[in-house]
């Protein structure tokens, strides 16, 4: 069995960057409650976004030929970890600063960068991104939707779904079939799309809590132009694997149910018992060692290394973290979890207990990330 690395990220200071990330939370986040603060990186806010793109926060690591601001992937984790652990709403340009932009920087041409990485950068243009589909789960390579070259361009017809603001997106990275269905990997490509372009049709999906975020998004014979390739025709499946290690290693993937840990400690007031001490302390530690793995991926990929596996790794561990919290949070208070609750701890633990079962299927189910740690470790 091959051993996993996990080398120190960089040393870097960034304590002064934290400082002024946190000032600003502070005063834009003031009157913000805990339960919305418990929607972590889904809480959606146009506005915020465009504030934070001000700030130059968005886009961190980016050329600023394009709009970016040429610092390093640790600066850009702060920011991260201090969002999330503040539960701002950065959904508006979370896809896009997170993976939209770093694929476009990484394999678009040249027009679409230009048009595109500044609007970006500003949290002007929101990005969603269209993978699942029915019936296939995680399973990527069992995309169906299927995009058909036509004069001038393709016309794509297929169904993606559990696709998170869509509605509210400007455009998507759609991955979809351009090949046989035997070529399982390599007949797949990726596309820039316009989501108002004709015969694109986005119906809402209520989750667990009632509400709206997931969308199906269908096509009906949607043409799209040549330019609207992304990358190599045919090169989908490793642009997409590409793409995943940016989704599957940030703070968001352990720190969803932070605000609950917050409220948790919080609940249990300066003088725990011993019981409630030790299951924090434990809580703690774990959260720390996840922190570090994160943190060890941003290094990576700052290197310009591929940590696909590494990342796997992050996310599964995290699934776990988060979806434990809730559990050990109503074993140690006897509070009776309802969203309508005026008391912080029981609102937000019934919003973590309605959104928990996702965090192991976001990003990547549980049995397809521990396929991709099998294979990295030499067991498969």
């Amino acid at each position: 069995m091959d051993l996993i690395d996990f080398p120190p990220p960089p040393a870097q200071d960034v304590e002064a960057l934290r400082a002024e990330v946190r000032a600003f939370l502070a005063e834009e986040l003031a009157t913000r409650r805990p339960q919305d603060r418990a929607r972590s990186w889904s809480g959606f806010d146009a506005d915020f976004s465009r504030k934070v793109g001000a700030r130059g926060w968005i886009g961190m690591t980016w050329p600023k030929r394009y709009g970016g601001h040429e610092r390093s992937a640790l600066e850009r984790y702060v920011v991260l970890e201090e969002m999330l652990a503040a539960g701002a709403p950065v959904a508006a340009h979370w896809f896009a600063d997170r993976q939209s932009g770093p694929l476009l920087l990484k394999v678009g041409s040249e027009e679409q960068r230009r048009t595109l990485l500044p609007r970006m950068a500003a949290g002007e243009c929101c990005f969603c991104i269209g993978m699942s589909e029915p019936d296939s789960g995680s399973d990527l390579a069992a995309v169906r939707t299927r995009a058909v070259p036509v004069e001038g361009g393709f016309v794509v017809n297929g169904t993606k779904l559990w696709t998170t603001y869509a509605h509210h997106a400007h455009f998507m990275i759609l991955f979809c079939r351009t090949g046989g269905a035997e070529e399982r990997h390599g007949g797949t490509s990726q596309f820039l799309v316009d989501l108002k372009t004709p015969g694109i049709t986005i119906r809402p999906i209520a989750d667990l809590a009632g509400e709206h975020h997931f969308n199906e998004v269908v096509f009906e014979d949607a043409f799209l132009p040549s330019s609207a390739l992304l990358g190599q025709l045919g090169d989908g499946w490793n642009q997409v694997v590409g793409e995943l290690a940016f989704e599957r290693s940030g703070p968001e993937r352990f720190l969803s149910s932070f605000t609950l840990l917050v409220e948790l400690v919080r609940a249990l007031g300066p003088n725990p018992s011993e019981q409630a001490a030790v299951a924090a302390g434990r809580l703690t530690a774990h959260l720390l060692v996840l922190r570090r793995l994160s943190r060890s991926v941003a290094g990576m990929l700052q290197n310009g290394e591929n940590p696909a596996l590494q990342a796997a790794l992050v996310k599964d561990l995290g699934a776990i973290f988060e979806q434990e919290i809730p559990d050990i949070a109503r074993q140690l208070v006897d509070a009776e979890p309802s969203q309508r609750s005026t008391r912080d701890f029981s609102a937000v633990l019934a919003h973590t207990i309605l959104n928990v079962p996702s965090f192991s299927l976001r990003g990547g189910t549980r049995e397809i990330l521990r396929g991709i740690i099998a294979r990295g470790l030499g067991l498969r």
